[in-house]
């Protein structure tokens, strides 16, 4: 099935204001109008797949439908070597109802400690965007970056486990990083630097 081109209204469905937020930035250079979900009163449907990949399409597929607009979803997070591959497609659940990611990322060091692991820690941020239209057409991507935690949390920008995640070959964590370096598109075409972005930039040269 050949690629389509993604024009006009788009909805973002996302609940998390850190993450509209990001896709957002992303998008606006692309002139393509967003409206989130949570905008539209549309609830947010339970995660039940196993994958990232799973769930990105299972929310945007739930957004398109309920709402007669193509839909974005990604679904991401962080994924620890020594802890199996935890958080996981778990990580938003790790942070609990309060999305306390302060105590999520304790409950990382914790469990590291617990198993005792050694550094140093490595880890990957992994990131699945999903579009699918009204008409049930699906276009899907995926970005990753490796990296390695470090503790205590360094930095207070950024969401989620970001103070925590140092990618490779680099000497700032996420959470130390402004979003213009964090999400940067290079137009030399080099790679970007987070998974977020890596994901997108998939998804601006095939639909966009």
């Amino acid at each position: 099935m050949s690629s389509r081109k993604l024009e006009g209204r788009l909805v973002v469905a996302s609940h998390n204001p850190g993450k509209l937020w990001e896709l957002r930035q992303l998008l606006s250079p692309h002139g393509v109008e967003t409206v989130s979900v949570g905008e539209l009163g549309l609830p947010e449907p339970e995660e039940t797949e196993p994958t990232f990949a799973g769930n990105a399409l299972l929310k945007a597929r739930t957004a398109a439908f309920a709402s007669g607009l193509p839909a974005f979803a990604d679904d991401s997070g962080l994924c620890v070597e020594a802890l199996d591959g935890a958080p996981g497609i778990y990580s938003a659940r790790w942070a609990g109802p309060e999305r306390d990611f302060g105590e999520a990322m304790a409950r990382v060091e914790r469990e590291l400690k617990e198993r005792g692991a050694t550094q140093p820690f490595r880890a990957h941020f992994l990131c699945a965007l999903a579009v699918v239209w009204p008409d049930g057409h699906v276009e899907e991507f995926e970005g990753r970056i490796d990296g390695v935690l470090v503790f205590p949390p360094r930095g207070t920008k950024g969401f989620g486990y970001d103070p925590i995640f140092l990618p490779e070959g680099l000497d700032k964590t996420f959470g130390e990083m402004m979003s213009a370096e964090k999400h940067a598109m290079p137009h030399d075409g080099s790679r970007a630097l987070s998974h977020r972005a890596r994901a997108f930039q998939a998804l601006a040269a095939s639909l966009l």
